[in-house]
């Protein structure tokens, strides 16, 4: 696989990881509170918003379709964290600790991205980007009805495949954006 794909991947992610960071310190890990099936709407709201501008063409408010992928990214982490450690009703770990979930499920989904792009040869390269928009609300779609079956599959891939799925297109969405 092209170095090019892993570093411009790494500084996506450290990008996301950057304003986790600063959102940490202003709220704590307050997310703890929220049910997996919460963090899947909180990024459809983000991924329907990307849609939105990608097909208006303009945005009311003053924020554009990159903080979006980078919200996509920070709760599709999130919400692997919550299916490893279920919700609480309070706020039951610290900022350090958060950060080390953080960085441990971003590796996590980034070896997953290296695996994938190695069978796909760059494929994402040659897609646009409202198409990794369209895959993240498929992925969203697919994840609210394995949370309707509560959490039970027949042959798919579970819940956390489909948040690390929709992490790394918003990553390749980002990458896109930037260069």
């Amino acid at each position: 696989m092209p170095t090019d794909t892993v570093k411009q991947f790494d500084k996506a992610l450290a990008l996301c990881r950057d304003i986790f960071v600063k959102k940490l310190k202003d709220y704590g890990a307050s997310w703890r509170i929220m049910r997996p099936c919460s963090i899947t709407d909180q990024i459809y709201i983000k991924a329907k918003r990307i849609r939105s501008l990608e097909t208006k063409g303009q945005a009311m408010v003053n924020e554009g379709i990159l903080p979006e992928f980078i919200a996509i990214v920070n709760y599709g982490i999130i919400g692997v964290i919550q299916l490893e450690l279920g919700y609480a009703d309070t706020v039951d770990i610290d900022n350090e600790k958060a950060l080390q979930l953080y960085d441990t499920h971003i590796a996590d989904t980034r070896s997953l991205m290296i695996a994938k792009n190695h069978d796909y040869d760059e494929a994402w390269r040659s897609m646009r980007i409202n198409s990794y928009t369209d895959l993240i609300l498929s992925k969203i779609q697919r994840t609210k009805q394995i949370e309707d079956h509560d959490g039970v599959t027949v042959i798919s891939e579970g819940i956390d495949a489909n948040y690390m799925d929709m992490v790394n297109y918003a990553v390749f969405g980002i990458i896109k954006l930037t260069e």
